[in-house]
């Protein structure tokens, strides 16, 4: 009987000892960070103005490993984006990278190409030496390239002012609060509000087939796949209140109210322009200008979605009728209805929408927006 107890005891605390091994290693594999392989990676800190901006640029570089916004160049400890200024410190990014696959030479040309480089007091609608663009090298190495990108620049006249962008001692880097940190995906609505009212964009298109033509850009490393954030399948529509506080009226009418605004009397209803149509809300593209046409309606109407997962149906039964409501899958925005009446030799399809609930993405602009890898609707 004794021997027959001591066995079930060992049994017993054989059985512990296993389930308490097992979960110390679940529990050790969980915690593990993931690697990011064998490579070698560098670091490179550059400012360019707003880091909403610059994070979201440098990110569409093959080789990216991370962007991190945050402050430098200041003498003044802890800064954060009440005080970075005072302190001296500029908006700047910390970039990791590897240099198998992208270069240092690339990231300053991505720097200068991709902001204003001739602006010395600040940055688009952003004023302040803290805005202003400077390269923060580490090394002689850095330093020479740094300045070689510069002078082969000013030398060939791209812009009508000189390069002015400082090149300075690499300083300490104070990343900054995390509500800063991937903000055109936390963000997209205020982040493209913002950005398309500063001007970058233009400046950019302005000066970016004239860098191509002088031999610039030649070798540069853009990834041609969708950011993850604009898959949407995460995004977080903003509260009510952020919506009206960014949005007129007549947007917040139509998208979160299911109005309708007039016809004729509308932003895109005449718009001729190659480009695709995104959510005013979160960006994600749903219509292409190649699928426009003209219905005489008065409102924007097209054949079809750029895809049809990218756009919701719901059908609404009227008194007299049931009518057909178009809403954007992920922001939940009412964009319009879609009807039976349209061209017969195109699929007899008419989406009719409000130009509220949109926001227009020129063709040459799609690049730089993020809208890269929808470009094969052109060709």
């Amino acid at each position: 009987m004794k021997i027959k107890i001591i066995l079930i005891i060992f049994l017993t605390l054989l059985v512990f000892v296993l389930i308490i091994s097992m979960l110390s290693g679940s529990l050790t594999y969980k915690n593990k960070p993931m690697s990011t392989s064998n490579i070698q990676t560098k670091t490179a800190m550059f400012a360019g103005g707003c880091f909403w901006c610059v994070e979201a640029d440098f990110e569409k570089l093959k080789g990216i490993v991370s962007v991190v916004s945050g402050y430098a160049g200041g003498n003044a400890e802890n800064p954060n984006y009440e005080n970075y200024a005072n302190g001296g410190h500029r908006e700047v990014v910390e970039i990791t990278y590897d240099p198998s696959v992208t270069s240092y030479q690339s990231l300053v040309e991505h720097l200068v190409f991709y902001g204003d480089p001739t602006d010395a007091t600040g940055s688009f609608s952003d004023r302040g030496v803290q805005y202003a663009p400077a390269i923060y090298v580490e090394n002689d190495e850095e330093r020479k390239i740094a300045r070689e990108v510069i002078e082969k620049v000013n030398n060939s006249k791209i812009y009508d002012k000189p390069v002015s962008i400082e090149v300075l001692p690499r300083s300490k880097f104070w990343p900054a609060e995390v509500y800063h940190q991937d903000y055109y995906k936390k963000n997209p609505l205020r982040y493209n509000l913002y950005r398309q009212s500063s001007g970058r964009d233009r400046f950019i298109n302005e000066h970016k087939n004239k860098a191509a033509e002088k031999g610039f850009l030649q070798n540069y490393p853009i990834s041609n796949e969708l950011p993850a954030d604009l898959d949407f399948k995460d995004y977080q529509k903003p509260s009510d209140e952020t919506l009206k506080n960014n949005l007129s009226d007549l947007q917040y009418k139509v998208t979160q109210e299911e109005g309708a605004e007039r016809a004729f009397e509308n932003e895109y209803n005449d718009n001729k322009a190659d480009g695709i149509y995104v959510d005013r809300i979160s960006g994600e593209p749903l219509f292409s200008s190649r699928d426009k046409y003209d219905s005489g309606t008065g409102w924007p109407s097209f054949v079809k979605p750029i895809d049809p997962e990218r756009v919701v149906l719901r059908e609404k039964k009227g008194f007299l009728s049931t009518i057909t409501e178009v809403r954007s899958r992920y922001a939940d925005s009412h964009l319009g209805h879609v009807f039976d009446d349209g061209p017969k030799d195109r699929g007899g399809k008419r989406y009719c929408l409000n130009s509220a609930a949109l926001l227009f993405i020129p063709k040459e602009e799609m690049e730089v927006r993020e809208y890269g890898k929808l470009m094969y609707l052109f060709d």
